[in-house]
């Protein structure tokens, strides 16, 4: 590696300059100089020729290495980013030189963009929220944000999700600020059970997990009441959430199906009004989170495999973190109304 060039500072010049001058008793020598102030007697040397021919030791103006851009070609760079946060410091790089003729390398245009205060994260996963269901979520968090925790602890909270052997997450990077990672342009939008080789549904209480089954054919308006039938009453049972439990769904068309209603109308089982396009609301998306932690701590091989260690871990999930999770309803009301019914950190 090459060695850093460093540059005398103005008052380093002056002394030399003083002692070179000399007082009362005397000048120095350049060699005593450099000895003294242990500068290199080149560097010495150069100074005090300098401020002969010069009269000045002060940098020369218009010294260094001249800027690429001008501060509005830069403005133009970060308007760029601000409408295509996707970019990548290559594309931006070469729409740059279409637009000036002037060459130049990523490395710079991350540079222009870091000193405005943008950086390249990975774009979080959200669910795509139209104006409509924004407004819908808003007022369902308005409506829910006092209520106290025995309400919640009534609450049966349920889901389907899928669970990969193999698969890509689908990272997608974006040049933002550091507080706008939700802002709608910077998002990655998910669409729901995307990829995965085992599907489940399951629900649980804030008191622990309740009963979880393997969807084993395509999920309809009927498979889902069998679901429900063979689960729901059983784990408020299990559960002891009493008869007057709420059972919580999201708005799936077969969640929300005239012969699922009138099923629900049958069984005299009361359903949570429940906000479009919310999994942030829902604390089990969470729970799914602690599911694939706990079975991706090893490699899984195969279906069979992956059913084995969801089994397990459904099973085996502590009332600590069901508690946890239902408690955190209030917060996330919050984050609902902070973010106007918009995506939230949740």
């Amino acid at each position: 590696m090459s060695k850093v060039r460093t540059e005398t500072t103005v008052a380093e010049r002056a002394r030399i300059i003083d002692a070179w001058e000399g007082d009362e008793n005397g000048s120095k020598t350049l060699k005593e100089i450099s000895e003294i102030l242990k500068i290199k007697y080149t560097t010495v040397w150069k100074i005090i020729d300098r401020y002969k021919k010069s009269n000045s030791i002060a940098n020369k103006a218009g010294r260094g290495r001249k800027q690429t851009f001008t501060d509005r070609e830069k403005r133009s760079i970060v308007k760029f980013v601000k409408i295509n946060p996707r970019s990548s410091a290559v594309d931006i790089s070469n729409a740059t030189e279409t637009a000036t003729g002037k060459k130049t390398s990523p490395k710079t245009i991350r540079r222009i963009l870091n000193s405005n205060g943008y950086k390249n994260f990975r774009a979080k996963r959200k669910p795509f929220i139209s104006k409509t269901n924004m407004k819908k979520r808003l007022k369902f968090a308005q409506e829910h944000l006092n209520k106290d925790q025995a309400f919640w602890d009534k609450v049966l909270w349920s889901d389907e999700s899928k669970f990969n052997i193999f698969g890509s997450d689908g990272r997608i990077k974006v040049w933002r600020k550091k507080k706008e990672a939700l802002k709608m342009k910077n998002l990655n939008p998910t669409v729901k059970h995307g990829g995965g080789s085992a599907m489940v549904w399951g629900c649980f209480s804030s008191s622990g997990p309740g009963k979880m089954e393997f969807v084993e054919t395509t999920m309809n308006q009927h498979v889902y009441q069998g679901i429900i039938d063979r689960n729901v009453k059983s784990s408020a049972a299990k559960l002891k959430l009493g008869r007057r439990f709420i059972f919580q769904q999201d708005k799936d068309p077969k969640h929300t199906a005239k012969s699922t209603w009138a099923f629900f109308k049958t069984q005299k089982i009361t359903v949570l009004d429940w906000p479009p396009q919310s999994p942030d609301l829902n604390p089990i998306e969470h729970l799914w989170d602690h599911i694939e932690r706990e079975i991706g701590k090893t490699p899984i091989s195969n279906k069979n495999e992956v059913k084995r260690r969801l089994s397990e871990a459904w099973e085996t999930t502590p009332p600590e973190v069901t508690t946890t999770l239902v408690n955190s309803m209030r917060s996330r009301c919050i984050a609902v109304i902070e973010a106007k019914g918009g995506p939230t950190r949740y």
